[in-house]
């Protein structure tokens, strides 16, 4: 099969398109022929030396998409079912060996590109707003990076429960964007966000979703006593160490969030992925279309991602 390789680590011209073995099913296995799969800065980072790697060269990358059994060892998915998944690894491939625990069944109303979109995204933006913090109708919440790719999702499930969603983005046409998916408000990092947020929402806000790191005692700032910040991001750097004192006087809580804590079982990402296919199907959320390159075109896909001109999900097709 072919498949989207590195054998060092380093800038996109590490990456290869050369045929490789077929994966070899264990009895717990699908063999998956992928028809798109996700491409996230978790792959750049890998083919940077950034994340550890197991195994020997030439390393696949790629951890989210969907696809077609074209191979099973058990009765429980047959040739031909379509599935997708969030986190499985060597994705960047024609072909994936798929665990049982980690697949979920897609329906017919939710495309192969449309999974491949979603999933990492979706899943993230749906724990925060439903576990994290439970958004209730009537609670503010501010967004950071609210026009990413988490930050669309999660900004149209606040609003989905309820509550007013205020967004922080870096450029006009960003935030022209959050404001296209749902958010009340907008305000720009460059400008004296702080002081509009509590403009806005004089006694602060609910809860705080912080992506950024480095803004972490800013969005406790803007956070009303009893509020709440969740912190699940370090896109611009390391968070200030927060003083245990100021939360027992102010009542505020710091919550740390990973996706990866609340996929623990089957039954549990079957139930939230579903959760977000049906809103997609009721056009209770919407997705902006994805960039779409080939597998092959994997240089011109990772410098167009490294770039951050991208808008939206992009997408490889092998």
């Amino acid at each position: 099969m072919k498949a989207l390789t590195f054998s060092a680590f380093g800038d996109s011209d590490v990456l290869e398109y050369i045929d490789v073995h077929n994966p070899v099913l264990k009895e717990d296995e699908i063999l998956v022929e992928m028809r798109a799969i996700g491409l996230n800065f978790a792959d750049v980072y890998r083919r940077k030396g950034n994340y550890h790697l197991v195994g020997n060269p030439p390393f696949i990358a790629g951890y989210e998409g969907a696809g077609v059994v074209v191979n099973s060892n058990n009765s429980e998915f047959k040739i031909g079912d379509r599935i997708a998944f969030a986190d499985v690894p060597l994705a960047n491939a024609e072909l994936v060996a798929v665990p049982l625990s980690k697949v979920i069944p897609l329906p017919d109303t939710i495309s192969f590109e449309t999974a491949a979109t979603i999933l990492l995204q979706g899943l993230t933006a749906h724990y925060l707003a439903t576990d994290s913090h439970k958004t209730q109708k009537g609670e503010t919440v501010l967004i950071h990076a609210s026009a990413g790719g988490v930050g669309s999702f999660l900004t149209q499930i606040s609003k989905l429960l309820g509550a007013t969603v205020i967004g922080l983005t870096s450029s006009a046409s960003k935030a022209e964007m959050a404001l296209k998916n749902g958010a009340d408000k907008v305000f720009l990092y460059s400008e004296d966000w702080k002081n509009q947020v509590l403009s806005f929402s004089p006694n602060g806000v609910d809860v705080v979703y912080d992506s950024v790191g480095s803004t972490l005692s800013d969005s406790f700032e803007v956070t009303k006593n009893c509020g709440q910040v969740v912190f699940f991001g370090m896109a611009g750097g390391d968070p200030d160490f927060i003083n245990p004192r100021m939360l027992m006087d102010t009542s505020k809580t710091l919550t740390g969030g990973d996706l990866w804590s609340y996929l623990t079982s089957k039954e549990e990402r079957i139930k939230r992925a579903h959760q977000l296919f049906d809103w997609i199907s009721t056009n209770k959320i919407t997705i902006a279309d994805p960039t779409i390159f080939k597998l092959s075109e994997e240089k011109k896909a990772h410098e167009y991602l490294e770039s951050r001109k991208s808008t939206g999900k992009i997408i490889l097709i092998p």
